[in-house]
């Protein structure tokens, strides 16, 4: 695996193109989150896909896909952005957070979980926590019987963190956003109490939620205990694919807080732990926020405003 370009700065975010011997590419990322320094907290962004199938409507990495990504080739995207911050391998950061998340839907790859099994003993990070944010696709449930086990087995007390992007309780206009057949509510609202155990941190509902896209509390209720399930709502990053869609955001990123949003109230009342989850908007300029993939800012013959306006360096190496 070799970095042939990046975008972004290294006190904030950075993007990375990577390509493997097969001559195809995909892209990792790497944050930390102002103030906070990155002995506190550190988070990568790991592709295990070449490109994706499902194709949801405001991402723009669904736009090609050319099959799954090895065990090997997984884990090399940790190992490198590892190395470039610490050469000796050691990483000190409290909570060390591995996104598989940045390009392709995880659920669709067996050798995510064969590298879940084996991160505890290729790197030294104390404050390791994978991350696994899926749109549950239906035929996946092999794959999330032996997640179960490798969280009951490894990642026990806190130390793992699912979250199911569901973005509307419609489900009608789910299937809109989320083009692919997927388990139903009932069927993540199962999976979610066996997973959840005493010690674990809660289940993660993701909404990132445009606008006229419903999140009614009665929906959730009726199927999402509170003391299992957490409510993460989100804007909608600046993509291609949501501007080609007529997506706009619910959340209105730059002005939007807790104490002003009544849909935010709503839910909390209803007894639920809720993130409104804004993160540092010059992310959109890097164009490291999720949903968005810099290849396809590369092949766009019009460029947007408000994402993708940092310079794409080339690396040579």
């Amino acid at each position: 695996m070799k970095v042939i370009a990046s975008s972004g700065r290294d006190d904030l975010a950075r993007v990375y193109i990577v390509e493997f011997d097969n001559g195809l590419q995909v892209e990792c990322a790497e944050s930390v989150q102002p103030p906070i320094p990155l002995e506190k907290k550190w988070v990568m962004l790991i592709s295990t896909l070449f490109g994706c199938p499902v194709g949801c409507s405001m991402c723009d990495a669904g736009t090609e896909y050319h099959g799954k990504l090895s065990a090997t080739q997984i884990t090399e995207q940790i190992e490198m952005m590892i190395r470039r911050r610490f050469p000796n391998m050691k990483v000190p950061s409290t909570q060390f957070k591995v996104q598989f998340a940045r390009m392709g839907e995880p659920a669709l790859n067996l050798e995510v979980i064969d590298v879940l099994k084996e991160l505890p003993n290729r790197i030294d990070a104390p404050g390791f926590m994978p991350s696994i944010s899926t749109v549950a696709p239906t035929g996946t449930m092999k794959f999330f019987e032996e997640l179960l086990k490798v969280k009951q087995n490894l990642y026990t007390n806190g130390n793992f963190q699912l979250q199911f992007s569901i973005h509307t309780t419609d489900d009608i206009l789910r299937r809109k956003i989320i083009p692919v057949s997927t388990w139903t509510l009932a069927e993540i609202a199962d999976y979610g109490t066996k997973f959840f155990s005493l010690g674990d941190r809660k289940v993660t509902l993701n909404f990132a939620l445009a606008k006229d896209s419903p999140l009614e509390t009665d929906v959730l209720l009726k199927y999402f205990d509170p003391n299992i399930f957490l409510i993460k709502i989100t804007p909608l990053n600046p993509t291609y694919n949501a501007i080609k869609n007529n997506l706009t955001s619910h959340i209105n990123a730059s002005v939007a807080t807790d104490k002003r949003n009544s849909l935010v109230e709503d839910i909390r009342n209803a007894g639920y732990t809720v993130i409104l989850s804004i993160g540092e908007q010059e992310e959109n300029k890097i164009g490291s926020n999720c949903g968005q993939y810099l290849k396809a800012h590369v092949n766009s013959k019009t460029h947007m405003e408000n994402g993708y306006t940092y310079a794409i360096s080339k690396v040579s190496e």
